[in-house]
């Protein structure tokens, strides 16, 4: 009778843990992310906080008619919200988006990140017809003798990027490619080591093709 008493108990006991372990991790699910919420602080900002809105710079639905601000339209969503966190943290410093990302909570940076990754991105077109097929060259077969990959092995074949790993690169101003392909040669950038290495092997010129080729992909 004892024996019986205590095997139910053990077994209430271990049905009640268990339950509280499925409770605690639904708990602990992280809420998803509101695109709606996003929209509405990438256009309207908080004045309130002093928040900025993000349109300002990166122009509507992130389709930036400024070279030397990224279009973030069409981004992966988890690679969008690592960026903000990069901003926040040492790895990748800039004094605009620095400030902003420090004043964003997680949330908002998901929201953000989650609006951003639905909008459509508009179409760009390479500018230099003389370096066209170097960029063309560079992006889909690499430089073999200086050790660089293919950008399409990484970035996909129409630059469309990768979530949370590589960025869409189609559609991109070239100014804002070349700039960020050099602060990655010089270490300005930080936030990916892989990059780090493969800039550091393109020349100037190198760079601008690329980054003007990439331009008209879509």
């Amino acid at each position: 009778m004892n024996r019986a008493f205590s095997v139910k108990s053990l077994l209430v006991a271990v049905l009640a843990i268990s339950g509280a372990a499925s409770a605690a991790e639904h708990a602990a699910a992280p809420a998803k992310a509101d695109a709606a919420k996003g929209a509405t602080l990438y256009a309207d900002g908080d004045n309130a906080r002093g928040l900025p809105a993000c349109v300002s710079c990166h122009g509507a639905s992130g389709n930036s008619t400024i070279a030397a601000n990224p279009k973030l339209s069409g981004q992966p969503e988890a690679y969008l919200y690592k960026q903000l966190v990069n901003f926040a943290g040492p790895s990748r410093n800039n004094p605009v988006m620095t400030t902003y990302a420090k004043m964003l909570t997680d949330e908002e940076k998901k929201n953000i990140s989650a609006y951003l990754s639905t909008q459509a991105t508009k179409a760009g077109a390479a500018k230099n017809k003389d370096t066209v097929e170097l960029g063309k060259k560079i992006y889909r077969g690499g430089i073999a003798e200086k050790n660089v990959p293919a950008c399409a092995s990484c970035h996909g074949p129409a630059g469309s990027g990768v979530p949370a790993l590589y960025p869409r690169l189609a559609g991109q101003h070239q100014d804002y490619t070349s700039a960020q392909l050099t602060a990655f040669r010089g270490e300005g950038r930080k936030n990916s080591a892989e990059m780090t290495t493969i800039s550091k092997r393109l020349s100037d010129d190198e760079i601008k093709a690329v980054s003007d080729y990439v331009a008209g992909l879509k």
